[in-house]
């Protein structure tokens, strides 16, 4: 079975790849980022195994190759050996696109990976990778010395000739390397090269930025962030509503599970969203309601949104609703979110709106 590359792309939007060359901290970054922003990553290194188990040898041959130990899979060239690993990685990529897959259809998932140019060009968008690249010619060395390459060091010190084995590997990924360096630097995707003596902070930084990675929190009664959000609210430019909102906010007006999320990037909040019993319509048989949804003009086009009414729906999952309501005057607007158009309802002042409803 072949799956389209727009097919694959639009089952795989809430995945970001973290690839490029070995010693460019793709792991570091990753996990990173993941802490962070509180973001699940998968490490494709971590699922070969699993992979390996359910492979075979008509479609996955290299996966399945078995050496008896390490001077058998350190005996072969450097030509061999990176055949061996541009074809494993190759083979990998269909179970690691069907795990994206499964794992990211309501959440988002950081991928640490070996993409190349032309394999993200096929799977994603340019604004969900990052290429990390470090131009180094001790590239084994490097790997032994970390913490979580301890069976890589132990398995290439148990070869008959470690000086021998470490050359040919040394040689073969530093070869992948400055072939991949070449090929990041002539493609139109973000790289950060590692060799320029950027700080691990500042790389989390920069892929924070191009991923336009935001904090959402629920906004707690007292909080330095509830008084945050008032502020926020006081001089935002909803000038309709953000009175309305401001006095909920002063005086606490939230029963039971009702709350207000915010949306905070580089310490700023960019968006706010609520999840309420009641909102401006007669319909108090209809609940929850998803309102008081806004993000600043200059943060709009970057889902932000999306990761509200997300968050929102993910606490409405755990109060155990089965289904959240938004109310608009637009069309098109939430449909990319996943909500249906119900019908048409007329709110307190007359007006008709727009019902829409999402399973959760």
């Amino acid at each position: 079975m072949i799956f389209h590359d727009n097919v694959v792309k639009e089952y795989l939007k809430n995945v970001y790849f973290i690839s490029g060359t070995p010693c460019g901290g793709k792991t570091t970054v990753s996990r990173e980022l993941g802490k962070r922003y509180g973001i699940t990553v998968y490490d494709i290194d971590e699922a070969f195994a699993a992979h390996q188990n359910i492979c075979d040898m008509e479609h996955q041959p290299n996966m399945c190759g078995q050496f008896r130990n390490a001077d058998e899979f350190f005996g072969r060239t450097a030509d061999e050996y990176k055949k061996w690993l541009i074809n494993n990685t190759r083979e990998q990529l269909d179970f690691v696109l069907l795990d994206l897959i499964r794992l990211s259809q309501d959440k988002k998932v950081i991928c640490d990976c070996h993409l190349t140019p032309e394999e993200a060009d096929r799977v994603t968008e340019s604004s969900r990778v990052i290429f990390l690249i470090n131009d180094t010619t001790d590239i084994v060395n490097a790997y032994c010395d970390r913490i979580d390459h301890t069976d890589f060091r132990d398995y290439i010190y148990s070869a008959s000739d470690v000086e021998k084995a470490k050359a040919v590997c040394n040689e073969t990924l530093c070869s992948l390397s400055r072939e991949r360096i070449s090929s990041i630097k002539n493609s139109d995707y973000f790289y950060i090269d590692r060799k320029n003596g950027k700080t691990i902070e500042e790389t989390v930084q920069l892929a924070a930025k191009h991923f336009g990675l935001i904090t959402v929190s629920k906004v707690e009664r007292g909080s330095a962030l509830a008084q945050e959000l008032l502020q926020f609210v006081e001089n935002c430019s909803w000038y309709e509503v953000k009175e309305h909102i401001a006095e909920m906010l002063r005086k606490w007006e939230f029963t039971d599970w009702e709350c207000m999320f915010a949306a905070v990037e580089d310490g700023e909040i960019v968006g706010m969203a609520s999840i309420m019993k009641t909102d401006y319509y007669p319909l108090p048989e209809i609940f929850p309601w998803i309102s008081c949804i806004f993000v600043t003009e200059s943060s709009r086009g970057r889902r932000i949104s999306g990761e509200l009414i997300n968050s929102a729906n993910a606490f409405a999952k755990e109060l155990g609703f089965t289904k959240t309501y938004i109310p608009t005057e637009y069309t098109g607007l939430y449909e990319k979110y996943g909500y249906t158009y119900i019908r048409d309802i007329v709110n307190y002042g007359g007006d008709t709106d727009r019902l829409y409803a999402k399973e959760i």
